[in-house]
């Protein structure tokens, strides 16, 4: 049986972990906060009471954290200390291509395999073992890093070297955050011309503006079951998240020299709607700014 460990147990980290667990595998999980241990020991994980003993023997450790500061001081803290030569160390957070970047060459030089790995597809594929993974490792690695993530994932894809799994992550959370807004633009403006929300779901859903945005995860309650729309926009992807990820590709192109004005409008309206008390809500709750409904 494999042993995995597995750092950090939040929204998206709780119900990978405990994947890896259904999977028959022998998951070593740690966060910092209890209830978030106790609900992955519920699922088939064992707890452990640091990261250090977390990784202590585990042939692969996952790590699924806030941002890059966080995965820095982990790995060079906890995780190099301790783990297994020759273990294989795969990062799931989105964090900045540098950090990313720096983190693997610390690797490599104690050792280590390592990937990052960010991940596509909110809680209900995370729970689901639905992920999409986008790996920047080395091309040699990628066969290992694929099976070890199989139990969580629907399409493990190798972006190229380390940073570009990273790079993929931001550049494709930019697409959904700008095109989440125009549903929602939409959705607002068939309201105030008197189109009914469910007709004009239908036509553009069938028509050129069909999107992922619009008909995997309306905005509209009422039109996609699964959406956090029916929820009251509780769970899913938090606005304070998106914002998070649209800050990083926004850096990355200042750094890169690229022009993203929408990019930067999109960060604009979310940095907007969380100042108005969004920050905790899907994503797609920015539409009841547009009707003029914010929290």
């Amino acid at each position: 049986m494999a042993r995995v460990a597995f750092i950090g147990l939040g929204n998206m980290g709780g119900g990978m972990a405990a994947n890896q667990a259904k999977a028959a595998r022998d998951v070593v999980c740690y966060d910092l906060q209890a209830a978030a241990v106790e609900k992955a020991v519920a699922a088939g994980c064992s707890a452990a009471s640091s990261v250090a003993e977390a990784v202590t023997g585990a042939e692969a450790v996952i790590t699924m954290l806030p941002a890059g500061p966080h995965v820095r001081q982990v790995y060079a803290e906890q995780v190099f200390p301790h783990a297994a030569k020759g273990a294989l160390l795969i990062d799931c957070s989105t964090i900045d291509v540098d950090s990313a970047r720096a983190v693997a060459a610390e690797a490599r030089a104690k050792g280590f395999s390592f990937a990052d790995a960010p991940v596509s597809g909110g809680t209900a594929a995370a729970d689901g073992g639905t992920l999409a993974f986008m790996v920047g490792c080395d091309e040699a690695d990628f066969a290992a890093v694929e099976a070890i993530l199989q139990p969580m994932s629907r399409a493990t894809i190798r972006a190229g070297d380390h940073g570009t799994g990273q790079a993929a992550k931001i550049c494709n959370n930019m697409v959904l955050g700008a095109t989440m807004i125009a549903v929602c633009e939409a959705f607002a403006l068939a309201e105030k011309l008197g189109l009914e929300p469910d007709r004009f779901f239908e036509i553009a859903s069938k028509s050129s503006g069909q999107c992922w945005s619009l008909t995997s995860y309306c905005p509209w309650p009422g039109q996609v079951p699964a959406a956090p729309s029916n929820r009251n926009y509780e769970g899913g992807f938090a606005t304070a998240m998106m914002l998070k990820d649209l800050k990083l590709a926004q850096d990355a192109a200042a750094k890169a020299g690229a022009a993203a004005p929408l990019g930067a409008q999109a960060e604009g309206l979310y940095a907007l709607f969380e100042r108005l008390g969004g920050g905790s809500k899907d994503f797609s709750a920015i539409l009841e700014m547009f009707r003029g409904r914010a929290p």
